[in-house]
């Protein structure tokens, strides 16, 4: 019996652990923050396939202030500006295949009744293909796009 028990054990850890490998897509962290808050944001990139990544861009939601942070040399970020708020972040930087790189930014989350984030993420390769991580190609929305908001606690 314990050994059944075991074994279902192990099937049941590679089962939970095989999607989270599979989907090491473009993606936002934190995956859950506060209505209002000021968070740190990081998105992750990495090159799955056999073509380098060249940039990733970000599309900053209604509601969301964005501050950048300083640029390292290694790679170059543009700020797309509307009416003086941070609307598109592109972040420049040949990332290998099997590599990944982070670019981080701290935004101000959206106050009322916001129920989540959901940001707009796209890769760009080397061979000129670009990807939307948003959503998959039958049009769901990516659970990697999205940070969940939390309704702050009452004071």
């Amino acid at each position: 019996m314990r050994k059944t028990q075991a074994r279902l054990f192990v099937v049941a850890a590679i089962l939970m652990l095989a999607p989270s490998a599979s989907q090491a897509h473009v993606s936002i962290w934190p995956r859950e923050s506060m209505v209002g808050a000021t968070e740190k944001y990081t998105v992750r990139v990495p090159t799955e396939g056999k073509v380098a990544t060249t940039s990733a861009e970000l599309e900053v939601p209604d509601g969301v202030i964005v501050e950048v942070l300083a640029m390292p040399n290694t790679w170059k970020q543009e700020i797309k500006r509307k009416d003086g708020r941070i609307v598109a972040i592109t972040w420049q930087l040949t990332v290998p295949p099997g590599e990944f790189a982070e670019f981080s930014f701290v935004a101000r989350n959206p106050r009322g009744e916001s129920k989540q984030i959901v940001w707009t993420l796209r890769q760009k390769f080397a061979d000129g293909a670009v990807t939307d991580w948003t959503h998959t190609p039958e049009g769901v929305l990516r659970p990697t796009a999205v940070t969940k908001l939390m309704p702050r606690p009452a004071q």
